[in-house]
């Protein structure tokens, strides 16, 4: 296996094990990279929002802690996947998003034995017991979330986490009630494509 492969692995088991020395491998280890890509594509924006390395970090530190956790062999994969979250911060409404994110992590706080697996499914994997069926299927949902546009996160977050209204998301939003709703069932449907593409292990078809 690819050293570095191994070590992301190790790394992120590390760290869901309770050793945050595991959290800080991993940002050790690919911050340099992912702030060089970022500057590279998106430098413009990185001016507006203060180009500082300490700004991915904060990115990347935030969605590790308060993201589900999953575990993944393939180093290209596992960055590629930060890179992803680092540009959708370069979002006006990442900020509300983030802060939902960390609420509700604490409201609704999964096991801490609930882990994904992103790599490909293998024969020998057990299946989770009925008892954890929900919590993995709402831990694969919000990694999920995690790779939808900015306003697709912002529209079903207002609806099936803080339960608002069509006409209530539609005034927050500026467009009818009819109009909401439309967004969100769209939204639903590409939520939904992205749940399938993690759980086969297709990363790279749900970024």
């Amino acid at each position: 296996m690819n050293t570095g492969n191994s070590q992301t692995k190790q790394d992120l088991t590390r760290w869901h094990g309770g050793d945050d020395k595991g959290l800080e491998n991993i940002i050790e280890r690919h911050l340099n990279w992912i702030h060089a890509q970022v500057r590279q594509r998106l430098s413009q924006l990185l001016r507006n929002k203060g180009q500082t390395c300490d700004y991915v970090q904060d990115i990347l530190v935030q969605f590790l802690r308060f993201s589900p956790r999953f575990v993944i062999s393939d180093e290209a994969q596992f960055r590629a996947l930060l890179l992803r979250i680092v540009k959708n911060a370069l979002n006006d409404k990442y900020d509300w998003f983030t802060a939902r994110r960390r609420e509700i992590a604490k409201e609704r706080p999964l096991p801490s034995e609930t882990i994904l697996f992103l790599d490909p499914p293998q024969g020998g994997r057990r299946t989770p017991s009925k008892s954890a069926e929900q919590h993995e299927r709402e831990a694969w949902i919000r990694l999920a979330m995690e790779l939808l546009e900015p306003e697709d996160q912002e529209i079903l977050t207002l609806r099936h986490w803080d339960n608002q209204t069509f006409p209530e998301i539609g005034k927050r939003l500026g467009v009818p009630s009819n109009t909401a709703r439309m967004r969100n069932n769209r939204a639903v449907v590409r939520l939904t494509e992205k749940i399938l593409a993690l759980k086969k292990g297709k990363l790279d078809q749900a970024l």
